[in-house]
């Protein structure tokens, strides 16, 4: 006999011959409901939820997130307060003698390098075109401790400040007619074999010898070596701060450079500017 089907129950509504069934929610699901509304309404109450128009949002706990931000910071201060009261007025070969303070030091100095530099040189300090790398040791300005902070604290070409590093703006030889297209293009082959020995030269390279000397050695120097003062990088090597391609050298000589960095010095408090420099000397190119 087969099994007899039990008919379900509607709610008496009927739409063209719709009817709608009348299946209510467990039990179950509507205590759950129920509480979680009280659990809403009663961590709304404890914790702050909803902050009155333009004031902090406040709480039965006490307890809001500006308290507990307040509190990590205030730990942090503390915890701060004796290394960076040994680092003031300490002569940096002193911090440098020294792990602890170095390592707090370079700490330090690497979270200001992480607000204020990395955007340019990179979060690692490996640089990008036109931003030199701090992870070798090619300074076009010096790598000391006191050359880093004097570029940190004056900057590169920064108009806002009396002392920064106004040289080595390098000038358009193309475009102030100072050198023809074939004489630059006999200058970025001539560079090409500076910079890598290995290759035999030329022609081309002779006649670029012979206007790089008239034109560049002045500040690069005859060789290539560069000069810090002036703020010329060394040409004998494949160290390129715009690039090395013969695009770019090319575009180089025909534009000229002048890259800027900003001054610091008003910006940073002096230990700040300590501290960073301590870290931009540790990556590994510092002299």
């Amino acid at each position: 006999m087969p099994k007899k089907i039990k008919t379900p129950e509607t709610t008496g509504h009927e739409w063209d011959g719709i009817k709608e069934y009348n299946n209510p929610l467990p039990l179950w699901w509507l205590w759950i409901f129920a509480l979680s509304v009280v659990f809403a309404i009663g961590y709304a109450i404890y914790f702050p939820a909803v902050p009155p128009l333009g004031q902090k949002a406040i709480s039965y706990s006490g307890w809001t997130q500006y308290k507990m931000l307040e509190d990590e910071v205030s730990t942090g201060m503390k915890v701060r307060a004796p290394y960076e009261e040994k680092l003031k007025g300490l002569p940096l070969q002193a911090i440098q003698s020294n792990p602890d303070l170095h390592t707090y030091a370079v700490a330090a100095g690497k979270s200001a390098y992480a607000l204020h530099c990395a955007q340019c040189h990179g979060a690692g300090g490996g640089g990008a075109k036109g931003y030199p790398n701090h992870l070798d040791d090619e300074w076009i300005w010096g790598g000391s401790l006191d050359d880093i902070i004097y570029t940190i604290r004056h900057g590169i070409r920064d108009t806002t400040d009396p002392e920064t590093r106004d040289m080595g703006a390098m000038m358009a030889y193309g475009e102030d007619g100072l050198l023809d297209a074939d004489q630059i293009k006999d200058v970025v082959y001539y560079l090409k074999i500076l910079a890598n020995p290995h290759v035999p030269g030329n022609e081309a390279t002779e006649r670029g010898k012979v206007v790089f000397a008239e034109n560049c050695a002045s500040c690069h120097m005859e060789d290539g070596s560069g000069n810090r003062e002036l703020g010329a990088p060394p040409l004998d090597n494949a160290i390129w701060l715009y690039g090395g391609d013969t695009k770019t050298l090319f575009e180089t000589l025909n534009k000229g450079r002048a890259g800027m960095m900003p001054a610091y010095g008003h910006r940073l408090t002096e230990e700040e500017i300590r501290k960073l420099a301590l870290y931009v000397h540790s990556l590994g190119g510092g002299e």
